[in-house]
């Protein structure tokens, strides 16, 4: 925990503090940005109030009196409910407008961590509550500079194995004379490869990843298995979301799809969603750009307007189902903005040093496009990461 940056980040949106609450481990948030340990026994409420200037405070049981021992702050403890309502009171004094994990009308869930009984006693205590999710991307999503590079390296390599993934699907259909084809080749064997390519570069993942062909490409959060698997054919629409990250303490990950067509020319409607889509990306793309090269705060919304206008124009807006992009940090879909107006109104403001997918999509009941690439900002600038898909691959 940077204190001082937490104070100087509270003073700036003019706010009194920030309430940290947890029970059974309910805010994974507060545990990283105080750098509690996330194993710990945690079967007692605790809160940590961080006001804008002075000395923070805790208020922990009397049975687990030592959770909060690793930060500063005088510590007050407590067992009975009335104990932990006067303690709450004492812990906040004058204090009016606090930040919690919070978010009106559950808006942004991603931060909504804090029960509504918690809220509602302390607006009895006349605290004005509102919502920390700028505060949580400054201090979970902004990325070191050797984040970032560990972000590179991981592109360079996935980048790599997809390029050779596209190769290695011909040769399995079409092996060199003399030797005979695989009876079964499935889109789970795809799946077998890239995981052991992935392996191979140092690069760890979460599930996954996807490949799909045919109608399994409009199932967005399509895993094949062992069981449930399509055959890879001659002639078929195939899809590949891949993602990974270093095997290294607080690497980020690198998160793509790319789409093609097997042994053939896409057929015209193919080639239009496709064409949608990827114009529905680069919109969103230079609407990021332009904001960062102005120097213009933008909220992550607003890039999502941009990509989903596209589509809608071109009369696909009930097959792009999702947002259109998701923040990227220490977990794949990280704690700061999301590009989305759909599932959202994501009103968080999109931060220099965050990296987050741009990767609109549309889903048809035969087929489905998505085209996902990943961005990074940074004051005055915005740029892609990685390659980026111009045409349906032909393999």
């Amino acid at each position: 925990m940077n204190l001082d940056q937490i104070q100087a980040a509270l003073r700036d949106a003019s706010l009194d503090g920030w309430l940290f609450y947890d029970h059974h481990h309910r805010d994974p948030i507060a545990t990283r940005i105080l750098g509690l340990d996330p194993a710990a026994h945690v079967t007692r409420r605790w809160y940590y109030f961080i006001p804008a200037s002075g000395q923070p405070a805790k208020l922990v049981h009397r049975i687990e009196q030592g959770r909060l021992d690793t930060l500063p702050g005088a510590k007050t403890l407590y067992s009975s409910w009335q104990e932990l309502h006067a303690g709450l009171e004492r812990l906040l004094q004058d204090r009016k407008k606090i930040a919690m994990q919070y978010s009106a009308n559950n808006d942004i869930m991603y931060v909504s961590m804090v029960d509504a009984g918690t809220v509602e006693f302390l607006r009895s205590l006349g605290k004005q509550i509102v919502t920390s999710a700028d505060l949580v991307s400054r201090f979970e999503a902004v990325l070191s500079q050797e984040q970032i590079a560990s972000h590179q390296a991981a592109q360079r390599a996935i980048d790599a194995i997809v390029a050779e993934a596209w190769l290695e699907i011909g040769r399995r259909l079409r092996p060199p004379s003399g030797i005979a084809p695989a009876a079964r080749f499935t889109e789970y064997d795809m799946v077998l490869w890239l995981g052991e390519a992935m392996r191979r570069e140092g690069l760890l993942w979460e599930n996954g990843p996807d490949v799909s062909v045919n109608a399994n490409t409009s199932d967005s959060h399509y895993e094949p298995t062992a069981e449930r698997s399509a055959p890879i054919r001659e002639g078929d629409f195939l899809l590949i979301d891949i993602w990974g990250r270093l095997d290294q303490p607080k690497s980020i990950f690198y998160d793509i799809t790319w789409t093609g067509v097997i042994g053939r020319e896409p057929a015209a409607k193919e080639q239009l969603v496709f064409e949608t889509v990827r114009n529905a990306r680069d919109a969103a793309i230079a609407q990021v750009e332009s904001a960062f090269a102005a120097g213009r705060e933008m909220c992550g919304f607003e890039a999502d307007d941009a990509a989903r206008s596209v589509i809608r124009a071109a009369g696909f807006a009930e097959y792009f189902t999702h947002r259109t992009g998701h923040n990227i940090a220490l977990e794949l879909h990280g704690s700061g903005a999301h590009l989305d107006n759909l599932e959202t109104h994501d009103v968080r403001r999109i931060l220099p040093w965050t990296c987050f997918s741009v990767e609109p999509g549309i889903y048809l009941p035969e087929f489905g496009v998505r085209s996902e690439v990943n961005m990074i900002t940074a004051p005055g600038r915005a740029c892609v990461t990685g390659r980026v898909q111009k045409e349906l691959v032909r393999i």
